[in-house]
């Protein structure tokens, strides 16, 4: 119940208020968060490895297992690949968010993209009970995959927002130093372009490495949903070297 309710006060914005990040401290519970994480993800595994279980081979009931440990492992994975880029370009931002800080707010991110996944499972599992295209249930996953994306990574977006807009000039107090001394003031040079502004250039440049790492890590974890035509598999390693996810998903909607 306590990591629920962290998890809770998580979505709600509860940790990651303007003022504490304005200091450079992301005060949330890690290690709840990221055990209630790894558990929304093994719950949205489960859901995946449903279809397999239904219209694969008689050992398929094992892909709900195998899903159910690769999906945390596969953001736990991304998040040791990624997180390095991550502080590098953030601490070129000038933020003023430290290793742990920036590890905090990352987990935090994660535990939101994961918490919406947990979210999706019973929509997931209507429609494979109803449908049993395998590409209709694999683009499914990953448009839901997607969207849940994009809610962590807008979590993370406001948040950094926060720490880098603390690292901007005091606009206020360069008004009323104009207002007071009109000669001062023009004799003090151009300002240069807003920290903020630049750090979220920064900052776009490290969501399209996370994404492309994480699409690419989905690939090498696969399969996940489990193809009813294929037999049971734990893990299908690297057979395909000179494929990748996004052929594989260009193959998919060629042939839908």
């Amino acid at each position: 119940m306590g990591m629920l309710r962290d998890l809770d006060g998580l979505l709600r914005g509860r940790f990651t208020g303007s003022e504490q990040l304005r200091e450079g401290h992301v005060r949330m519970p890690m290690r709840k968060l990221a055990v209630a994480a790894l558990l929304c993800g093994a719950v949205y595994g489960a859901f995946m490895g449903v279809y397999a279980a239904m219209y694969g081979d008689p050992g398929s009931w094992r892909a709900m297992l195998s899903a159910a440990i690769k999906v945390p492992l596969l953001f736990l994975l991304t998040l040791l690949v990624t997180f390095p880029s991550l502080y590098v370009f953030s601490a070129l931002a000038d933020s003023r968010l430290g290793i742990m800080d920036t590890l905090r707010l990352l987990v935090g991110a994660v535990a939101v993209n994961l918490a919406v996944l947990a979210s999706f499972g019973p929509i997931t599992v209507f429609f494979t009970v109803f449908e049993n295209s395998y590409v209709f249930i694999v683009l499914l996953n990953v448009f839901f995959f997607l969207l849940g994306g994009m809610v962590g990574l807008g979590f993370l977006s406001r948040a950094i927002g926060h720490v880098f807009a603390s690292s901007d000039p005091d606009d206020e107090a360069v008004e009323d130093a104009a207002g007071d001394a009109p000669e001062r003031a023009r004799e003090q040079p151009t300002r240069q372009p807003k920290v903020h502004g630049r750090a979220r250039s920064i900052f776009r440049v490290w969501l399209v490495i996370y994404g492309i790492v994480g699409a690419q890590m989905g690939w090498v974890l696969r399969p996940f949903v489990g193809n009813p035509d294929l037999p049971f598999a734990w893990y299908r390693g690297f057979g395909d070297r000179e494929s990748n996810v996004f052929s594989f998903l260009a193959d998919l909607f060629r042939y839908s």
